[in-house]
C-alpha cells in the first residue's frame, strides 16, 4: 500500500470513528424539550405501577417498581414477592435517572453500547444506563418518571412502557 493510500484509509478511518462517537454525543448532550410539569400524585403513581406490576406478573417475571416525582423523590414503590433484593435499589435509580435526565435509561444504555464518546456516561453521577426507566408525561409535562427492575433489560423496559403508556 502506498503512503497516499496508507493516509486516506487512516483519514477514511478516522471519519468512520468521529461519526460513530457523535451519535453517542448528541443523545447525551441534546436537551430533551419536554419540559416538567406538576409533580405526580399519589392515586395517578399507583395508576402507572400498576399495569407494570400486570405486565410482570403476567410474563411470570418478579419485578420491583418506582415512581418518582420530577425531582427524583420516591412518590410509590412496590415490590413483587421473590424479587431479587437488589432490584429495589435498581428501580429507584432507574427511575430517578428517567426523571432527572429526562429521557428513558435505554437511551443512556444505547449510548454506552455505542462506546467512543458514550463511555463518558460513567462519569456521570445518576445517569443509569440500563434499559427499565422512562419519564411519565401528563398533559405534555414530565410529572415523574417509573423505573422497574428484576427482569433483563427488555423485561424492564416492557413493564416500564406498560406502566407509562398507561399515564398518557
Amino acid at each position: 500500500m502506498s503512503k497516499k493510500t496508507a493516509a486516506r484509509s487512516a483519514i477514511g478511518g478516522m471519519f468512520v470513528t468521529s461519526l460513530v462517537a457523535i451519535a453517542p454525543a448528541q443523545i447525551l448532550n441534546a436537551q430533551a424539550p419536554t419540559p416538567y410539569g406538576v409533580p405526580i400524585n399519589l392515586e395517578n403513581a399507583k395508576k402507572a405501577a400498576a399495569p407494570a406490576l400486570a405486565e410482570a406478573l403476567k410474563n411470570h417475571w418478579n419485578m420491583a417498581v418506582a415512581i418518582v416525582d420530577p425531582s427524583g423523590n420516591l412518590v410509590y414503590y412496590e415490590k413483587m414477592d421473590d424479587t431479587q433484593l437488589g432490584s429495589a435499589h435498581v428501580a429507584i435509580d432507574k427511575a430517578r435517572s428517567a426523571a432527572l435526565f429526562k429521557r428513558p435509561t435505554k437511551a443512556f444504555q444505547d449510548a454506552l453500547a455505542a462506546g467512543g464518546e458514550g463511555l463518558r456516561l460513567l462519569k456521570i453521577e445518576g445517569a443509569v444506563p440500563v434499559e427499565g426507566g422512562i419519564p411519565l408525561i401528563m398533559e405534555g409535562k414530565i410529572v415523574g418518571a417509573i423505573g422497574v427492575s428484576g427482569g433483563s433489560s427488555a423485561q424492564d423496559g416492557q413493564c416500564a412502557k406498560a406502566g407509562a403508556d398507561a399515564i398518557k
